[in-house]
């Protein structure tokens, strides 16, 4: 009984949150990538630019606090970054290249989604004068991550 009463408090704390139809599917359209961040952050609306820029139509959700929907999607903290976003049924989390975004879509993978933890340098939204390498990493729902893909310091 105890387990049903922590379901349906987890269910309500999605439906309150606004994300429930990002976890069940919803009505979005296939190429929509419903982005949740915080209204303070600056390579977020970046990324967001990024996304538009290579052709995704882009639903915003400022949150205070984007802990919940992370944990909601099963993001693990060592893959945390400063957004999250939801496409076609993957997670996106932070600056992941639209790009490799586009390859999920059309390779569709067996995985929850594709993360770039952490805020590299020279990742999408986060351009300046010099470029971090960094990969970006596929997960899924038991804690096994995989590179899908590298990009080399500048």
């Amino acid at each position: 009984m105890l387990g049903w009463k922590w379901l349906a408090g987890a269910g309500m704390m999605v439906v309150a949150l606004g994300i429930g139809s990002a976890l069940t599917g919803g009505t979005a359209a296939a190429d929509e990538v419903v982005v949740y961040k915080s209204p303070y952050c600056g390579c977020c609306a970046k990324w967001v630019d990024h996304m538009r820029a290579n052709g995704f139509s882009v639903a915003v959700r400022e949150v205070e606090d984007v802990a919940p929907v992370k944990a909601a999607h099963g993001v693990a903290p060592s893959l945390e970054s400063c957004h999250t976003a939801v496409v076609d049924g993957y997670v996106v989390e932070g600056h992941v290249p639209a790009g490799d975004v586009k390859r999920l879509l059309a390779e569709r993978p067996r995985v929850r989604g594709l993360a770039v933890p952490g805020m590299p340098s020279g990742s999408p939204g986060m351009e300046g004068p010099t470029k971090d390498s960094y990969d970006v990493v596929a997960f899924d729902g038991v804690g096994r991550v995989s590179v899908f893909n590298r990009y080399p310091a500048r």
